[in-house]
């Protein structure tokens, strides 16, 4: 469940509060005492009450009082804003390095083991370091939760970082308008205790073992996957992005919409999959729009398209359910 309170999200909260609280603070007080000097020189000075204008000469001690007091105020907003920055630039060594990709409309997290989420899973109190790749358009990586942002340019190293102080699910945007479905590229940071953060990473770890089976099926649909960017627009873990996830893709019937408009139930198996490779626009999935997916059919080779059926065998219930 996504969090609503933001309180010691990270590290940063804190400072980049108390700075806006601060900025806007002085910016009101200022906004109202003028707008009172206004209206009571207005009144003070209107035509019937003075109909001769005064001639009012000029008061050095005034002149100095409203250049020194907001030069002083503006430098205060200046080093509360640049230290800020400043700690947010600072990377510590001790830092978990993570790379975080971004495409058209997707973020996944690549970890140091070598294993791939759609959802970045960190540690709570461990600083972060987010390695932003990305690999076709201009993107933005947002966690408003963690005060944290960063533009990410195609061929541009960028970092950022962060240490969450608080378990929880806080949201990730793009917010760079990056084309059609900018507005659907989220994801999602779970911070959770450093032991069960262990546990998971140890799981994964122990699966990327060469000799096992089934990581070998895993990696190479995950090759696939990011060699013709099918995780620009799928998920494993059942969230909707461009296209439907293909978490339990053979175990759920579900309604395509067929190209003369008719809603048919199908039940997934090798030649809807290769229907669905080599011709998207032909059955889509009710729900999801046309015209999104190109055709693979001249790209990917038999021997993928079986690797990916092992896959999907693999992360598919036994049991049928409609969808």
């Amino acid at each position: 469940m996504i969090e609503e309170t933001t309180k010691n999200a990270s590290t940063f909260v804190s400072q980049v509060d108390s700075t806006f609280v601060f900025i806007f603070g002085v910016s009101l007080f200022f906004l109202f005492a003028i707008t009172i000097f206004m209206v009571y020189y207005i009144i003070r000075y209107r035509k019937s009450k003075n109909p001769v204008a005064t001639q009012i000469e000029g008061n050095n001690t005034l002149e100095v009082i409203w250049t020194v007091i907001p030069t002083i105020l503006v430098l205060i907003m200046f080093f509360y804003g640049w230290s800020g920055w400043k700690n947010q630039k600072e990377i510590p060594d001790d830092a978990m390095p993570i790379k975080a990709v971004a495409r058209m409309w997707s973020f996944s997290f690549q970890y140091e083991n070598g294993q791939i989420t759609d959802t970045l899973i960190v540690p709570i109190n461990q600083p972060i370091n987010l390695d932003l790749i990305a690999q076709d358009v201009l993107h933005s990586m947002y966690i408003p939760a963690f005060r944290v942002k960063q533009d990410m340019v195609p061929g541009r190293q960028a970092n950022i970082w962060f240490e969450s102080e608080k378990e929880g699910e806080y949201e990730i945007f793009c917010a760079e308008y990056c084309g059609l479905r900018h507005s659907y590229m989220k994801s999602v940071v779970k911070v959770i205790s450093q032991e069960a953060f262990e546990e998971w990473n140890k799981v994964d770890s122990t699966l990327l073992q060469s000799d096992n089976p089934e990581v070998a099926i895993r990696l190479a649909a995950k090759g696939i996957f990011r060699k013709y960017g099918c995780i620009a627009c799928h998920t494993s873990d059942g969230s909707k992005l461009v296209g439907p996830s293909y978490k339990n893709i053979l175990s759920r019937k579900r309604i395509v919409v067929t190209e003369d408009g008719n809603e048919v139930e199908v039940t997934p198996d090798l030649d809807y999959i290769k229907r669905s490779i080599y011709e998207p626009n032909a059955e889509v999935v009710k729900g999801y729009d046309k015209g999104l997916m190109i055709s693979y059919k001249d790209q990917i080779t038999d021997e993928e398209i079986d690797q990916l059926m092992l896959y999907f065998e693999s992360i598919s219930e036994t049991e049928t359910s409609n969808e």
